[in-house]
């Protein structure tokens, strides 16, 4: 990948963050100039694996783009227990709510691999918001889907059992990060039994035992950290 930092004077240079604004969706409309002006205010952080973007108590002052790599958003309780809100992927963002109310973090925020975010002061991107409809616009289809996604992800704790919510949870990692391979589909990501059973509501005791019987029913296979689902339509019909 070339370096969009290169003779910029610094990584944190404008060159560098309008290169990565760029490679965001939302900003796909914006016109070029104000992309440009937006650039100025903004900081390039490089995150490396299990760094800590935020934490609960931190001050929301800024809207957290994903360039590369990918972050899980989750809440954590003082006993240690934790839920997995989201994996937020490269051209998405977080802490937007600072846009509202500019209070502070609300949860915790963790790279899961080694990461890049563009860290846009929320009054920077307020006032390019007010300035463009097109673009406010964008912002609030975004703000509708993940809260879609929010209700239907709680209409499956509440409702769902947990071999219904498992299997629709790997059919959905399944189609956001399927390879196809010889047997089925691969799921090109690394989930630990943990961070299955935090997404949905659960214990890695009961999401190992459950993994354990779509295998023996051929429904999936298990190498190593990853998962094939072999059986697309058996799980399907779990849901």
């Amino acid at each position: 990948m070339p370096d969009p930092g290169a003779g910029d004077g610094g990584p944190g240079g404008d060159r560098r963050a309008l290169w990565y604004l760029r490679k965001v969706p939302l900003f796909s409309g914006v016109p070029a100039e104000h992309l440009a002006e937006l650039s100025a205010s903004i900081e390039v952080r490089e995150i490396e694996r299990r760094g800590v973007v935020y934490l609960p108590g931190d001050p929301g002052d800024t809207v957290i783009f994903v360039v590369g790599g990918r972050v899980k958003r989750s809440k954590v309780t003082r006993e240690g227990k934790e839920l997995t809100l989201a994996y937020v992927g490269a051209g998405e963002m977080l802490g937007e709510l600072c846009l509202v109310d500019g209070g502070r973090r609300q949860e915790m925020a963790e790279a899961m691999n080694n990461t890049i975010v563009a860290m846009v002061p929320a009054q920077a991107l307020r006032d390019l918001l007010l300035s463009d409809a097109s673009l406010a616009l964008a912002f609030a289809s975004v703000l509708i889907e993940r809260r879609r996604a929010v209700e239907a992800k709680l209409e499956h704790v509440i409702f769902r059992s947990v071999q219904a919510k498992l299997a629709a949870l790997l059919l959905e990692l399944g189609e956001e990060y399927g390879v196809a391979c010889v047997v089925g589909t691969q799921i090109g990501l690394k989930v630990t039994h943990q961070e299955m059973a935090n997404l949905i509501g659960s214990t890695r005791e009961t999401v190992s035992l459950t993994l354990g019987g779509f295998r023996k029913r051929g429904l999936l296979d298990v190498v190593g950290r990853t998962v094939v689902l072999k059986d697309r339509q058996g799980l399907a019909a779990i849901c």
